[in-house]
């Protein structure tokens, strides 16, 4: 089905509820957008949906009326602990947004009540709630509703609350039907009445017919949205109200271009994303500093108990910057987003659209802009092509600054700028090297030393990629990098403890050096599932002997060095001094890798 149109809510085939309509009103919704239009008739006349429509179209709506409707239309009236609605999203952050919406509806139903249920907050606190309060909506990431569906020894019995289900909700359903929420997602299914009304909603996930099956949809009616005016690219996945744009610049004047930007722009609300959390921490820190009468926040998938609240801060400033992963990319609606800054362009192409959808929603204007390095130039074309998502160039970022030897002052400083750079550098070509478009993302097409001159590196780490070259166009700090302090008192007072032990066992050799292993690039590593079927078979292979205690003790070693250089207890220095001296060599330093999502 194509629905290209709108209208008033007096204009719907199906009458709503005047409590409804004003709400409606009070939140100055005056028209329907064409999402809402097409699906709220379908839903309330019992058919499953699966909506595609352009991100930031008013999906949330489109699904939020009709529960209500559903609910309040049910013969039998929901007891406390009965769940009638389950709204599933992939991210915290939007399930909460969602959250926020119902509660402004059911304001005017006080017979209804709902819960949130996500990551970051105590599991047994809300276990309490329910118990206590009942919910007959639940908005919840799939990690934390599976894990309440096991918490039947602490009272909870989340399974038979859910057998009086009418409506499923899986908002951004191609994310959540990715492999990385498929086992939570088939675990709650199985939990679910047959018999319901089941919505799938997302801004690319219609054609993928085989999951849509999957989740349970019977016969579903497939909506695709088209805005109007944009007849000429009708299958373009970007709000028509949007500019995208493009700009070219060398690995060492990326970061320039991106501060100048954004000092340009400090009036204003802009969201730049990064493709790792560790270039989050660095560059974002960075940014405090270097844009200057400027609110900056950082959001990333391991942040935990923090980012309800950076969330919510960020939404209510009227400018400011939000430097982020792509765990900021989907569905989130933050108010009047003004640019979109994608400094590394995404793993995926689908996500370079999701991305994109943060400004220019529900018929506002918005602006959205990606940094390439000129080897990147023809993703231009491969995006106007794969996601209909057309670019044009910006040609250059006027009165350019170089900032980049105040960044570097900034890790002479504080050894932990020092190591956040370092770890930037390293997950940065680690998520390069798994980039879907591996034919136009070729790490063997990289200028390392141009690279590590844009990330202001005082040196280059020790990594696999970097193994045998010389990068005479890189120059090395003449500064003892070991010399470099924590500005952080305690911390610094450890790692001067540590570096005194180490020099009090410097005489000290190791024997049996028989297993060296020399680390692959991340460009040549197998993927984690090939990795794990590998140690399976060895494991059953080797089952019933015994391991060597002196190798057992050798693997207990490296994991503990291992856990301290991630706590940053030890520098990667003495990692690498430690680690030498055992039958383990590892050549370079712990890596922080792309935004592992929050469930």
């Amino acid at each position: 089905m194509d629905n290209t149109t709108d209208g008033t809510w007096d204009s719907l085939p199906v009458q709503l509820n005047g409590g409804i309509l004003q709400t409606l009103e009070e939140l100055k919704f005056t028209h329907m957008t064409p999402v809402q239009s097409a699906c709220i008739p379908l839903f309330m006349s019992n058919k499953d949906v699966a909506a595609e429509a352009v991100t930031g179209s008013g999906k949330t709506l489109a699904f939020v009326i009709p529960i209500i409707e559903l609910l309040l239309k049910r013969e039998e009236k929901l007891k406390k602990m009965q769940v009638g609605a389950l709204v599933i999203t992939p991210t915290r952050e939007l399930a909460l947004q969602i959250s926020e919406v119902m509660e402004q509806f059911i304001q005017k139903f006080p017979q209804f009540t709902q819960i949130l249920l996500i990551g970051g907050t105590n599991p047994i606190e809300d276990v309490e709630k329910f118990k206590d309060q009942g919910a007959n909506i639940v908005i919840a990431t799939p990690g934390r509703l599976e894990d309440m569906f096991r918490r039947k020894s602490d009272g909870l019995d989340l399974a038979s609350s859910v057998k009086s289900l009418d409506v499923l909700v899986l908002d951004e359903a191609d994310r959540l039907l990715d492999m990385g929420f498929e086992m939570s997602l088939n675990t709650i299914l199985g939990f679910l009445p047959k018999q319901r009304r089941t919505g799938l909603f997302s801004a690319t996930q219609t054609q993928e017919l085989e999951k849509l099956v999957r989740a349970g949809l019977r016969n579903p009616v497939r909506i695709t949205v088209k805005e109007k005016g944009v007849a000429a690219t009708a299958t373009q996945k970007t709000p028509s109200r949007l500019s995208n744009y493009y700009i070219i610049c060398r690995p060492e004047d990326k970061f320039n271009n991106l501060v100048t930007f954004l000092r340009q722009h400090k009036h204003e609300k802009n969201l730049v994303f990064f493709s790792t959390c560790a270039c989050v921490e660095y560059y974002g820190r960075a940014l405090e500093t270097l844009v200057k009468k400027v609110s900056v926040h950082c959001i990333h998938g391991k942040m935990k108990n923090k980012r309800n609240k950076i969330f919510a801060d960020f939404r209510a400033l009227k400018s400011g910057i939000l430097v982020c992963t792509d765990v900021m990319a989907r569905g989130i609606d933050i108010p009047d987003v003004n640019w979109v800054l994608q400094y590394d362009p995404p793993s995926s192409a689908s996500a370079f659209v999701h991305r994109c959808g943060r400004t220019a929603r529900i018929g506002n204007q918005g602006n959205a802009l990606v940094f390439l390095l000129p080897m990147e130039e023809s993703y231009v074309n491969f995006l106007s092509i794969n996601q209909k998502c057309p670019l044009q160039q910006m040609s250059h970022v006027s009165d350019v600054v170089d900032i980049l030897p105040k960044v570097k002052a900034m890790s002479l400083a504080d050894r932990a700028m020092f190591d956040r750079g370092m770890r930037a550098f390293v997950s940065f070509v680690q998520a390069y090297a798994k980039h879907e478009c591996s034919l136009i993302f070729r790490v063997k097409d990289l200028d390392f030393a141009a690279l590590a001159r844009g990330f202001a590196l005082l040196r280059l780490p020790k990594m696999p990629e970097l193994r045998g070259k010389t990068f005479p166009d890189f120059a090395q700090t003449t500064v003892d990098t070991e010399t470099i302090r924590y500005k952080d008192k305690h911390r610094e007072k450890q790692r001067r403890k540590m570096l005194a032990e180490l020099k009090e066992k410097e005489g000290e050799t190791f024997q049996h050096k028989k297993n060296f292993v020399r680390n692959k690039s991340w460009s040549k590593q197998k993927s984690k599932k090939e990795r794990r079927k590998k140690t399976a078979a060895k494991r059953k292979h080797n089952e019933g002997s015994d391991i060597d205690d002196e190798d057992m003790n050798e693997i207990l070693n490296d994991t503990r060095l291992l856990k301290k250089l991630k706590k940053g207890q030890i520098s990667e220095e003495d990692f690498e001094k430690q680690i030498t001296k055992s039958k383990h060599k590892t050549d370079g330093p712990s890596h922080d890798g792309s935004d592992a999502e929050d469930v």
